[in-house]
């Protein structure tokens, strides 16, 4: 069952839905002013700038995670991202944290395309296949309990900035990677390591079975069957219409992308290269941008000297991601103040310890 199916949000309460939006965000900086140093908002870059512009911490979810691992000190912490976001600072928080998330739709289509049952079978019939040869290696972008599975098998969690250090690690260790649940970063991270697609094979988890032609024996890399639905939806079209009308233009994307679309542009790297990439490039230089509409729109709005635009002119933003919104934010924030904090994030005690284990082995990278 996903995250959007398995909460359904009760309605804003009416005075919120009564005010504009200048008295809610009055009434944001009121709160964060009143709570102080108990209150702590990490925001992810996609996030709607009605949101964002009150987050203590920006960053993709890499960054989020060191920041949530490094602060002991805030009561609360308001995760203004998707749902394994908040798991993740649940899990790398203190006892006395209390982890909120203001709107818990706010899920992410990308890691409800593993879950654990799904994994434990898989897990069970590559053992029969492989034996003891696999590594499981899960992006961020997962549930708690794909985590708390790669930790107990010496396995660990990546982002996109780390992909390819998390790979040499684990290669380290054994000879094969299970990569899950983004068959797209799996690959794009491998293939730059020297790794030729016919050693990558795809394991699809609603039919159960292994996609691949060749000798099992030069397998190296198993990509779950799952993908980011907002990064899929860059195609070559795009790129080959961005050739001809701008064949100056520099074409940078997220490694989510479908492999032929990061092997057809100029760069890619993960949210937080992007911006960087961007950030330091020349004045008058045009760039088309293969991520998120929001931190795309956003980048368009900062780098003034720049040409910035989407690669699909008819993308749009993250659903899921914006499920966060300016009324929700507020109502979490006033439930801290009547005492009565909703929305909590709380991963079980075994799941945390499991996925903590997971989680450290990245961060000691």
């Amino acid at each position: 069952m996903s995250v959007l199916e398995q909460f359904q949000a009760p309605s804003l309460p009416d005075h919120i839905e009564a005010m504009t939006q200048s008295d809610m965000e009055k009434r944001v900086r009121e709160i964060k002013v009143e709570l102080g140093d108990r209150l702590f908002m990490p925001g992810h870059y996609y996030q709607k700038d009605e949101v964002i512009q009150f987050a203590d911490e920006t960053g993709d979810s890499l960054q989020l995670a060191k920041t949530g691992a490094a602060n002991k000190e805030a009561e609360y912490i308001v995760f203004c991202g998707v749902h394994f976001m908040a798991e993740t600072a649940d899990i790398l928080s203190e006892d006395h944290q209390t982890v909120l998330l203001p709107d818990l739709r706010a899920g992410c289509s990308m890691a409800d395309m593993a879950d654990i049952t799904q994994l434990e079978k898989a897990w069970e019939k590559l053992q029969d296949t492989f034996a003891d040869t696999i590594t499981p290696l899960t992006y961020v972008n997962s549930t708690a309990a794909i985590k708390a599975f790669c930790g107990r098998h010496e396995g660990a969690t990546l982002t996109s900035s780390n992909a390819e250090t998390m790979l040499q690690w684990a290669f380290r260790r054994k000879e094969r990677i299970l990569f899950l649940p983004d068959q797209h970063l799996g690959r794009n991270t491998a293939y730059d390591m020297g790794i030729p697609l016919e050693e990558m094979a795809v394991w699809d988890p609603i039919r159960q079975e292994l996609e691949y032609d060749g000798d099992l024996e030069q397998v190296r890399m198993i990509l779950w069957k799952g993908h980011c639905s907002v990064h899929e939806k860059f195609t070559m079209d795009n790129v080959r219409q961005v050739r001809e009308e701008d064949p100056d233009a520099n074409i940078i994307v997220h490694p989510e992308c479908m492999f032929d679309v990061v092997q057809a542009s100029d760069a890619a790297g993960s949210t937080n290269k992007i911006i960087d990439t961007i950030r330091k490039a020349p004045a008058g230089s045009t760039w088309v941008v293969g991520t998120e509409m929001n931190l795309v729109n956003r980048l368009i709005q900062e780098e003034t000297d720049k040409k910035v635009r989407s690669l699909n002119p008819n993308m749009c933003p993250c659903l899921t991601m914006n499920r966060i919104d300016l009324p929700h934010l507020l109502w979490s924030l006033e439930s801290i103040l009547s005492d009565k904090p909703h929305h909590r994030i709380e991963v079980d005690e075994q799941t945390t310890r499991e996925s903590t284990t997971a989680l450290q082995r990245m961060l000691q990278q």
